[in-house]
C-alpha cells in the first residue's frame, strides 16, 4: 500500500509573503506581552530619543526593545546575547522583534540606559493586576531569599590588605607615570612636539584599574563601618544608654567608625555581601532580595533588595512598602521567624495589622524550656502563647503556601539565581523589573486580556 505524505521541502518559495500574526497560536506568552507593554506607559523611555542627537542610523524602537526584555525575564532568557540569538533561532523572540535582530550591544545598552524606568514598570504591572480583581490585601506572606551577586567571593580581601594594596598601588601608578612623562620628555627633544602625548600605556591603565577597585572596595568598608557606628550612636542617646539586651549591648560594643582590620570587601563588586544561604547551607557573594506577597492570587506587592545579611530589619520597611505601593494596608501579615524583631512588630500590630511570626526559629514540643537565647520580651512570649492555638497555627502555614512557591518560580523556573547588574541601586532596579515580569506572568495565566490598541 503506498503511503500519502504532506508536501515538504525546505526550498519552498511563498507567492505571498507570511504575516507575522501567523507565526504563533493564540493565546501564546508573547502575544500577550505584546499586547500589555502596549498598555505601559513608556514615555519617560521615549522621552530620551526625543532629546537624543537626530543625526545617524535610526534607532531600534524602544517598545520592540522592552519587549524582547520582558519576554526574556518572563522566560528566563536574560542575557542580551542569548536574546539576540533567540531572534534568529527563537519563534516568539522572532515575532516581538518582528523579524529585526538587534545586536546585543544594543540590547544590553537599553537596558542599561533605561534601568531607572524599567524598574518602575512594577508599580504600573502592580496596577494592573488590582485593576484585574488579584489583589485583596486580606493577608500577605514575606520571605527573603540570596540571589548571588555578579561576583566571585573569591575575590574578598580583608580591610587589612586593601589598605596595603591601594598603598602598593598608588605608588606604582606614581612611578609609571614618573617614567611615563620621562619617556615624553627624552621622545619631545629627539622627535619634537609631533607626539599627542595622552596616550596611556597598557600597564599604567590596568594598575590604575586595580587601584580604582580596591579603593572602592575600601570606601564601602567605611560607609559601612561609619554607618555602623551612628546607628549604635542614635540607639545610645535614644535609651539614655541603656541596652535592652545582651545582644545590643555587644552590637555597640562592636561599632566603630572605622573597619575592623578583618573586614572583608569585594573588589568586583564592593557592595555585596558575604552571606549565608539558608537555602543551600553555604556561604555565597550575595544581595538579601525581598519580596511580599498576596495571599489571593500570589501577586507580588512589594519588593525590595538590601545588603543585610538577615531579615530581622525587613518588617517595617516591606509593610510600607506595600502601603506605598497601594494606599492601603494589610490586614494579616505572615513572616518567618527570621522576622523576628519586638520593636518592628509591635509597630505593625499598632497600626491595626495582625502580624504572625514566630520568635522561634524551631518548634518548641510542650513545657521544652526555652533556648538560652531566645527572646523573652513581653511580645514574644504572647506570641508563643498565640502559637499554642490551633487556629494560629492554621492562618500561620499559609505563609509557605503563598511567598515560597513565587520564590522557586524565580530561581528555578526563571533561572534567575544570579544577577547580570553590579552595585546596590542597579541590583534593585534589576529586582523590581524581573518581579514586574512575575506579575506580568500571573496576569497572563488568570486570562487578563489587554485592551486592543
Amino acid at each position: 500500500m503506498q503511503k500519502r505524505f504532506r508536501s515538504y521541502d525546505l526550498n519552498q518559495i511563498y507567492l505571498l509573503p507570511p504575516s507575522l500574526q501567523e507565526w504563533l497560536p493564540e493565546g501564546h506568552l508573547a502575544r500577550f506581552i505584546a499586547g500589555v507593554t502596549a498598555e505601559l506607559d513608556t514615555s519617560a523611555i521615549e522621552s530620551r530619543y526625543e532629546r537624543a542627537d537626530a543625526r545617524g542610523k535610526a534607532a531600534y524602537h524602544p517598545l520592540m526593545l522592552l519587549r524582547l526584555l520582558v519576554y526574556g525575564y518572563a522566560t528566563g532568557t536574560r542575557s542580551s546575547r542569548q536574546i539576540e540569538k533567540a531572534t534568529y533561532t527563537d519563534l516568539a523572540f522572532r515575532y516581538l522583534s518582528a523579524d529585526q535582530h538587534p545586536d546585543h550591544d544594543t540590547i544590553a545598552a537599553f537596558r542599561q540606559v533605561h534601568l531607572d524606568e524599567l524598574s518602575r514598570l512594577f508599580l504600573q504591572t502592580l496596577m494592573l493586576c488590582k485593576k484585574a480583581g488579584l489583589v485583596k490585601l486580606g493577608e500577605i506572606a514575606i520571605d527573603g531569599a540570596k540571589i548571588s551577586a555578579n561576583a566571585s567571593k573569591q575575590r574578598l580581601r580583608t580591610y587589612e590588605r586593601l589598605t596595603e594594596k591601594e598603598k602598593e598601588l598608588a605608588a606604582l601608578v606614581e612611578d609609571l607615570l614618573a617614567k611615563a612623562q620621562a619617556v615624553d620628555t627624552a621622545e619631545d627633544k629627539e622627535f619634537g612636539q609631533g607626539k599627542r602625548g595622552d596616550e596611556m600605556p597598557p600597564d599604567l591603565a590596568t594598575t590604575q584599574q586595580q587601584l580604582a577597585r580596591v579603593r572602592a572596595a575600601k570606601q564601602e568598608l567605611e560607609r559601612e563601618a561609619k554607618e555602623r557606628a551612628e546607628q549604635a550612636a542614635r540607639e545610645k542617646e535614644a535609651q539614655n544608654g541603656k541596652y535592652k539586651d545582651e545582644a545590643q549591648k555587644k552590637r555597640w560594643q562592636r561599632a566603630k567608625p572605622t573597619p575592623d582590620a578583618e573586614a572583608k570587601g569585594n573588589l568586583t563588586d564592593p557592595e555585596s555581601r558575604l552571606m549565608l544561604d539558608n537555602a543551600t547551607d553555604a556561604f555565597v557573594q550575595a544581595y538579601n532580595t525581598q519580596l511580599a506577597v498576596d495571599g489571593h492570587s500570589q501577586v507580588i506587592v512589594a519588593c525590595a533588595v538590601t545588603q543585610q545579611v538577615n531579615d530581622k530589619q525587613q518588617l517595617t520597611p516591606m509593610v510600607d512598602a506595600v502601603r506605598a505601593n497601594l494606599g492601603e494596608q494589610p490586614a494579616r501579615v505572615l513572616a518567618d521567624a527570621g522576622y523576628w524583631n519586638e520593636e518592628r512588630i509591635a509597630e505593625q500590630i499598632d497600626l491595626g495589622i495582625e502580624v504572625l511570626t514566630p520568635p522561634d526559629a524551631c518548634r518548641r514540643k510542650p513545657g521544652e524550656p526555652l533556648h538560652r537565647n531566645a527572646p523573652q520580651g513581653p511580645l514574644a512570649m504572647k506570641m508563643r502563647a498565640q502559637f499554642e492555638e490551633e487556629e494560629t497555627r492554621n492562618k500561620y502555614r499559609r505563609r509557605a503556601g503563598i511567598v515560597e512557591p513565587v520564590i522557586g518560580f524565580v530561581k528555578e523556573h526563571r533561572r534567575f539565581r544570579r544577577f547580570l547588574l553590579r552595585g546596590l541601586q542597579k541590583v534593585r532596579a534589576e529586582w523590581s523589573f524581573a518581579c514586574a515580569t512575575v506579575n506580568l506572568w500571573r496576569l497572563f495565566r488568570n486570562g487578563y486580556k489587554p485592551q486592543p490598541a
